[in-house]
């Protein structure tokens, strides 16, 4: 294979099987902003425990054509769904929350 067609044969699979040619400019936006809040958490270590989670958030929701909230063909729910069921409707999320939080600044290395 040479390297004229490994290229064709990766620009056919990134517009026939992925959302690539439905991204819209504004999922560009959010998706520019996800990997700021995500570099100030990192690099610049501001305020990690809040904005690595929401600049995960807002990159996971910006995908182009991904069924995130719905049920798929067989019945399975799909990802956030899955999450609002058991963290939402069970209350966990805030138990699981408090508990991670309150451990990571109260105890020391």
């Amino acid at each position: 294979m040479s390297w004229d067609q490994v290229l064709d044969l990766l620009v056919s699979i990134l517009t026939t099987q992925s959302g690539l040619p439905n991204l819209v400019f504004k999922q560009v936006i959010m998706m520019g902003v996800a990997f700021f809040f995500l570099y100030l958490a990192v690099v610049k270590k501001y305020e990690p425990l809040l904005l690595v989670p929401i600049g995960f958030g807002i990159f996971l929701v910006n995908f182009p054509l991904v069924p995130l909230m719905g049920f798929t063909e067989h019945g399975a729910p799909e990802l956030i769904r899955v999450f609002y069921k058991y963290g939402v409707e069970w209350e966990v999320i805030p138990c699981v929350i408090f508990l991670g939080l309150g451990a990571m600044t109260d105890f020391g290395p």
